[in-house]
């Protein structure tokens, strides 16, 4: 399958139809043994592209649905292996490292498979789900041993229902359970028809404010708050999800507004996790070429922790520090 390019810098995404069939998606990382996305022992395969772009992101190679090219000045020996096999001469090695001409880059990957340094790499491959079921057999003694299964995160799955509704059929059948980590910012349709095969939702809650989260995001939040009213309304298990950032939502007026929402969903409590912010992505941020400023964003501290704590407690709400 033929997958189209990007250049450096592009953010948000919408859902891409060449990238994907009803049999396959493209994958940006696979992790075995995964002990934060959901119950148990688990598998959490990262699907490629975001309608959201977020400042903080710490997969930020997992925000475009295309295949990108990540290159790490500090890592290049300059050899110049990747200049001499590039098919088309995108790459050029000057003082500052290895340039690339993305206006014509064919994302090949013949420069990251000769590099010996591993300074370059490339971001997304296509699985299908032939291929990717074999990975989650494999992995079936640890999730009956732990209570475990597949965690489908990304970017955000639910770009891809044609893939989720096979695969997710498939685990179903093979009585592995299925967790979906999501932005909820998709169609309530497809929201509902993936609820129909989903054990657990791990649903993102970042700012209450629209035009906060827009500023933040890129997006405003009306319909990832109106799905998660409707999705709590089928039943499904929920458990609530929340980047913290300080100067970004950890202010209580937003834990506020958050707490009374998660509070009045239907159905039963729903377990809220925070998830203190990190400056990790910055360095992925310059192996894509982009530009990561994290001006007005920390990791909050202890004293905010137990304050947020206390807040969703106050509404009967057991908040608990990271996945």
């Amino acid at each position: 399958m033929t997958l189209p390019r990007d250049t450096p810098g592009e953010t948000g995404a919408s859902a891409p139809s060449a990238e994907t069939d009803r049999h396959g998606a493209v994958v940006f990382d696979v992790k075995r043994y995964a002990i934060n996305d959901g119950p148990g022992i688990r598998v959490a395969i990262f699907l490629k592209g975001c309608p959201l772009a977020c400042r903080w992101c710490h997969n930020p190679e997992g925000i475009s649905p295309r295949v990108q090219k990540m290159y790490a000045k500090t890592r290049c020996i300059g050899c110049g292996e990747c200049v001499e096999i590039c098919p088309i001469q995108a790459c050029e090695l000057t003082p500052d490292g290895i340039v690339t001409d993305h206006s014509i880059c064919l994302r090949c990957g013949l420069c990251a498979e000769a590099c010996p340094a591993l300074a370059t790499e490339m971001s997304g491959h296509y699985e299908s789900v032939t291929e990717l079921l074999k990975v989650i057999e494999n992995e079936r003694p640890f999730f009956d041993q732990s209570g475990g299964g597949v965690t489908f995160s990304g970017g955000e799955p639910l770009l891809f229902p044609e893939f989720l509704t096979e695969i997710l059929d498939a685990c179903g059948r093979l009585q592995v359970h299925r967790t979906i980590d999501t932005s909820g910012l998709t169609s309530t349709r497809t929201l509902l028809e993936i609820a129909k095969r989903t054990d657990l939702f791990l649903y993102d809650l970042k700012l209450m404010d629209s035009e906060k989260h827009k500023q933040w995001t890129g997006v405003g939040n009306r319909r990832i708050l109106q799905n998660l009213e409707t999705l709590a309304k089928t039943g499904a298990e929920i458990q609530i999800r929340i980047p913290l950032i300080k100067g970004v939502n950890s202010d209580a007026d937003n834990i506020e507004a958050t707490a009374v929402f998660v509070a009045a969903l239907s159905g039963p409590r729903k377990d809220v996790r925070l998830l203190p912010y990190h400056n990790l992505a910055g360095g992925k941020s310059a192996k894509l070429g982009q530009t990561y400023n994290p001006e007005g964003m920390a990791e909050p501290g202890e004293k905010d922790l137990a304050r947020v704590i206390s807040q969703f407690a106050a509404h009967g709400l057991t908040a608990k520090v990271g996945g």
